[in-house]
């Protein structure tokens, strides 16, 4: 069983997002702001977090940027806000992935599934002999176990920077549009998706790149997509 923080100042939103993921057997703990969700968290195994943006005393974006501090499993952000800004800002933070109010429960129950699946994958490490091993220069994906090292220092990606990483490393020198990134990652039809790309692959490019703006690994290629540069 999965245990979601639901967090929303609105107590009717927090108990209608109850009744449809308990319907799908999660365990659901609940939270009003975002200093009861780092309380929660103090004591109990969260697996995904439902997070609203504007909240009093502590708001989504600065308890998700807290949690980052420590903490891999996915968030999801809610917000009565639609502009691209907002959702790009939620990206920035931290966050796995953006649901605008009003939203329709079941597709936010499927984006509850699709992260969990995705985060269940990330954190599962299965020693084989015969290792999935993708490597280009110091860049170094394990994928049985996991883990991504630059010039064999350990670095941490979310399940989605993760999964775009793992993508571009196995199909070294292939171009890949943003639409056929978004496809093949979040599983769903590319429309309107190139600042959610960009977002994440800024993200994977301050991690694994020494200069993020003049990159070594993750190369951009103009008006077509990105690629991993074969070395």
């Amino acid at each position: 069983m999965y245990n979601i923080l639901v967090c929303d100042d609105d107590k009717e939103i927090v108990e209608a997002i109850e009744i449809y993921l308990s319907q799908e057997g999660y365990r659901i703990l609940k939270a009003y702001d975002g200093e009861e969700v780092l309380k929660v968290m103090k004591s109990e195994k969260v697996d995904l977090l439902i997070i609203d943006v504007m909240m009093p005393k502590l708001d989504g974006i600065r308890t998700t940027l807290k949690i980052r501090e420590n903490e891999n499993m996915p968030i999801i952000i809610l917000s009565a806000k639609s502009e691209d800004a907002d959702k790009i800002l939620g990206l920035n933070v931290g966050a796995d992935d953006y649901v605008t109010k009003p939203f329709n429960p079941l597709e936010l129950t499927a984006r509850v599934k699709s992260q969990l699946r995705r985060y269940t994958q990330l954190g599962s490490s299965v020693t084989q002999e015969n290792q999935a091993i993708y490597t280009v220069g110091g860049l170094m994906i394990n994928d049985d176990q996991k883990e991504v090292t630059v010039d064999g220092e350990p670095v941490k990606l979310t399940p989605i920077e993760y999964n775009i990483l793992l993508l571009l490393m196995k199909n070294q020198g292939k171009v890949f549009s943003i639409d056929q990134i978004y496809e093949n990652i979040w599983n769903e039809d590319a429309i309107g998706v190139d600042n959610t790309v960009a977002v994440h692959i800024r993200h994977i490019r301050e991690k694994i790149e020494i200069n993020p703006k003049e990159p070594r690994y993750l190369k951009v290629v103009w008006g077509v997509g990105y690629k991993i540069e074969k070395m």
